[in-house]
């Protein structure tokens, strides 16, 4: 049985949907989270790789860190056209276009012969990711009818998007003790090839065909501004924050971004309609999602540093030690859509920010000679249970008022608040470390320091929730 083309029409728009089966909206669900996570564990896998990065590649501190960071702002820094080029050009088509080259990428980044090459191969891949993973949302959306399937669909995307990220530590260490680091990226090649041919085989085209143009000033502007601010703050590790090597990227990335919202609210056709903002739903649940993932994502670094620099864990055993982490992430995102059937989505996402912050409190009185019990299992597992339950409804509540020709832009704007949120953090959280850190063959004070930052971020964002998210907000 196939559903009949659906065309929803709209001033100056139609939106054109071929056919697809209603038998098989579960298919669909697992080609989009399995590109969703293969793009997130990107995030987080180099991580347990640093160090045989740094000794093979000659790489010091600042491009070890932009090891991660050149992936990450290519990532979000370029999703919102990609979430925009996803509903003009069609969900499939960018979902195949940013896989293929988030897989060449991979490739490239695993025969990377220096440094400079393994830093241009990571911005590809971001960019890659950044075409694919607003469509992967948007699929998971439009193959599931609304209602409680849909918000365990989101759920699924919302726990698999987590579980990337959680994951990275464990295949990164897995890959890196059994062969080497090359694997952490070569690995890509074949796992990109198989959800390729899944994609083509079971994805069914849909898109918005009202004959508009992707806005690309907008797209260069808030990817300049975005990549800008956050080169700013990694300067501070080096620099100091009164420098003027951090002080005008910090400037010139407000400026651009400045500008970008003085060219949206002239443009005929902007990359982000600013008045999607006035929906407070939307704009409370992306923030949300970025001081989570500001926090979060950062956690991963630190703990996989911990582990092996400080426990004296192998990358294998630094990954293991994480994995009731990733698990705890996956339980609270699934269990989340039930939850919100009982509490609505506004209180349940302000109850699982509260954990993730008791959990940061606890983990940063981390010591030199702690033990597994109590500075790695204890508190990960209430650090991203308390992520898991927040995530879930703020995703429902950033995506569920979305008119059709907008979905692959809102989906654009979760992935952009919650990853642009990660390297923001991460560059954020290592300049703090570093800054409470006297001595560097003594990482815990820095670390510590870290931790009690990011509860504090949590904290803050558990009062902008209770003030600013909808009280009729539900699941």
């Amino acid at each position: 049985m196939t559903r009949m083309p659906q065309t929803d029409s709209a001033p100056g728009s139609t939106v054109t949907r071929r056919p697809i089966r209603t038998a098989r909206p579960w298919l669909v669900v697992l080609v989009a989270c399995a590109g969703q996570f293969l793009v997130v564990l990107d995030v987080s896998v180099m991580n347990v790789a640093l160090p045989s990065l740094k000794a093979d590649l000659g790489l010091g501190a600042l491009g070890l860190q932009w090891v991660l960071n050149a992936y990450a702002i290519a990532f979000a820094g370029f999703m919102l056209l990609g979430g925009r080029a996803a509903d003009l050009y069609g969900r499939k088509a960018m979902f195949l276009a940013g896989l293929g080259l988030f897989t060449a990428a991979s490739v490239v980044g695993g025969l990377a012969p220096e440094g400079g090459y393994l830093i241009g191969a990571r911005a590809a891949q971001g960019l890659g990711a950044a075409a694919l993973s607003p469509a992967t949302l948007t699929l998971v959306t439009s193959a599931v009818p609304a209602g409680a399937a849909r918000t365990r669909a989101i759920a699924t995307w919302t726990a698999v998007g987590a579980a990337g990220g959680a994951a990275g530590g464990f295949v990164g260490g897995l890959l890196v003790d059994l062969l080497n680091w090359r694997w952490v990226l070569l690995v890509n090649a074949p796992l990109g090839v198989l959800i390729l041919a899944a994609a083509a085989l079971w994805l069914s085209e849909s898109r918005t065909a009202a004959g508009r143009r992707p806005d690309l000033p907008g797209a260069v502007l808030v990817t300049g501004g975005l990549a800008t601010l956050a080169y700013g703050i990694v300067q501070t590790e080096m620099a100091g924050w009164a420098s003027a090597a951090t002080l005008l990227p910090l400037l010139g990335g407000l400026a651009l971004l400045a500008v970008f919202v003085a060219v949206e609210k002239r443009a005929k056709e902007p990359l982000v309609p600013l008045g999607i903002f006035r929906n407070r739903a939307v704009s409370a649940a992306n923030t949300g999602i970025m001081l989570c993932g500001a926090s979060s994502f950062a956690m991963w670094f630190f703990m996989t540093v911990y582990a092996q620099n400080v426990l004296g864990y192998t990358p294998l055993q630094a990954g293991l030690a994480l994995v009731p982490s990733s698990l705890a992430v996956l339980v609270g995102s699934k269990a989340a859509p039930r939850l919100m059937a009982v509490t609505g989505a506004r209180t349940l996402a302000i109850a699982g920010i509260l954990t993730a912050a008791a959990g940061f409190a606890w983990q940063s009185t981390l010591t030199a000679d702690g033990t597994f019990l109590t500075t790695v299992l204890g508190p990960g597992i209430v650090m991203m249970a308390g992520i898991g339950l927040a995530t879930t409804p703020l995703a429902t509540l950033a995506t569920s008022g979305a008119a059709p020709g907008d979905a692959g832009l809102v989906s654009g704007l979760v992935n952009t608040s919650r990853t642009m949120g990660g390297a923001i953090g991460l560059a954020l959280l290592t300049t703090v470390a570093a800054a409470a850190t006297p001595d560097p063959d003594h990482l815990v004070p820095g670390y510590a320091a870290a931790f009690r930052v990011s509860a504090a971020i949590l904290l803050t964002a558990a009062v902008l929730m209770t003030l600013w998210l909808p009280r009729k907000a539900a699941a």
